[in-house]
């Protein structure tokens, strides 16, 4: 196994814990290739110059749609919402680092790499709203996603269950001899579940090609990051597991895209899965049912914001000449204008799900039981007075 000070010549900084920004002091290293003002070493950069424009871009949009479905919840058009704020540069950073053949076993927070796999943003969005565009009728709660063209799976809400499912498929796939890795995203709150140890310990055990990655956001809800784990690190957790580990700084996309790269680079090599600990942290409340005030001084936060993954990378593309203040300004005009456009046309879409598709897709062919709730379930909605009222939305 080899941990990061193993992985070549790139800038490093010693790293500090998840709850404040990254220090001296850790056995384990942060990986980085960005100072916090965006600059870098000419000759670490890895990704072309086009990609890292248009990943930016993403990291903005993901930023605005984040922003908008928290303002569509407080307005009571959608019931939930859980974003990435101050996590764009992790989510995308890996999501694009991989191969269009990989599956992606997403968390809650990585709706940006379900876009980036090439989910139209007005089928996310009917998903948020559970209406009659939702690819799975209804069925979800708002962000449990699924988009089975970009190889990207269904958003399981039980914690870590996701980790075990990852490296089934990896394995499933290698014993079918394709050439396919998956990515797996969790929380530090996810390495306390039995899933974790199950999933690490069988990819281990069995050099299954995963990149498992950790969200470090500093905090499971609203438990901190300390309470979780008494380790040092979460990267370190890899060693009683026999597989790789490294420690990432999550707000640099520069850093998490070559880390994934490695990582990748080695399962399909055939030595093994790699835990990726991502440092980044929630700027924001867990979810929109979350009020972060009542655990989380503000103070606490701060610190943070000045490490915000989006600036940075603004920064860095401009000191290099790829960003002008005017191409700033177009591209966040134009995020707006997509976003704005779209929730119109979906909203429009007022209709619920087909009263069938509450018993479609169980079997190939529905049961006697089944076509017999149908029945009963018709019967109950054509005798309901609300049916037609106005005041019933979707009656």
């Amino acid at each position: 196994m080899r941990r990061p000070s193993d992985l070549g010549a790139v800038r490093r900084s010693r790293g500090g814990s998840a709850g404040g920004p990254p220090g001296e002091g850790d056995s384990w290293p942060i990986f980085r290739v960005m100072a916090d003002d965006g600059s870098a070493d000419p000759a670490a950069l890895t990704v072309p110059d086009a990609e890292l424009k248009e990943l930016y871009r993403r990291m903005v949009f993901s930023r605005q749609l984040d922003e908008r479905m928290i303002a569509l919840q407080r307005q009571g058009r959608i019931g939930f919402y859980i974003g990435a704020i101050g996590e764009e540069a992790t989510v995308l950073g890996t999501a694009a680092a991989m191969e269009p053949a990989d599956w992606i076993f997403p968390c809650y927070r990585e709706h940006a790499a379900a876009l980036l796999r090439g989910m139209p943003l007005p089928v996310f969005l009917a998903q948020m709203l559970g209406n009659a565009g939702d690819l799975q009728f209804g069925r979800q709660m708002p962000c449990h996603e699924a988009w089975a063209p970009g190889r990207f799976t269904s958003i399981s809400a039980p914690i870590g269950t996701q980790i075990p499912q990852a490296v089934g498929a990896a394995w499933a796939s290698r014993i079918r001899k394709e050439p396919m890795v998956s990515l797996v995203y969790f929380g530090e709150g996810a390495t306390s579940s039995s899933d974790f140890h199950t999933g690490l310990n069988f990819a281990g055990v069995n050099k299954i090609p995963t990149v498992f990655v950790c969200r470090n956001n500093g905090w499971a809800i609203s438990l901190p990051r300390e309470k979780q784990t008494a380790s040092e690190t979460i990267a370190q957790k890899a060693v009683a597991y026999g597989i790789a580990g490294e420690r990432v700084d999550g707000n640099d996309l520069l850093a998490v895209h070559a880390a994934t790269r490695r990582a990748r680079a080695r399962a399909a090599a055939g030595e093994g899965p790699t835990l990726l600990e991502c440092v980044t942290y929630r700027l924001e409340g867990h979810s929109t049912s979350d009020d972060p005030k009542a655990y989380r001084p503000s103070e606490a936060v701060e610190p943070w914001r000045k490490k915000d993954p989006i600036p940075r990378l603004r920064a860095h593309l401009a000191g290099r000449g790829l960003l002008s203040d005017e191409e700033e300004a177009a591209l966040q005009a134009a995020a707006k204008e997509e976003l704005q456009k779209a929730i119109r046309d979906v909203e429009a879409l007022a209709a619920k799900p087909a009263l069938e598709s509450m018993f479609e897709g169980v079997y190939a062919d529905m049961l006697w039981q089944q076509r017999e709730q149908l029945e009963e379930a018709r019967a109950a909605v054509a005798a309901d007075p609300r049916v037609g009222d106005p005041r019933h939305h979707g009656s």
